[in-house]
């Protein structure tokens, strides 16, 4: 199976609709990205740098997510 097309430039509420199961995860990883009920806006690199994320912890984030969508 391939992996998923979820790459940082992607919109955070493309991800949610796309992916549900993102919101808990993005949760646990202190990335909420829905507030008073409604996505985030912006892209998901936006989202990881405003909590001050690394590169390197994006780029793991990013493969978390691909592989939860994957399974």
């Amino acid at each position: 199976m391939s992996s998923p097309d979820i790459l940082p430039e992607m919109l955070v509420a493309d991800l949610v609709a796309a992916y549900p199961f993102a919101v808990t995860l993005l949760a646990k990883h202190n990335l909420h990205c829905i507030i008073c009920g409604e996505p985030v806006w912006g892209t998901l690199a936006e989202l990881a740098r405003d909590k001050h994320f690394t590169q390197q912890q994006l780029d793991e984030l990013i493969d978390v997510l691909r592989i939860e969508a994957a399974s």
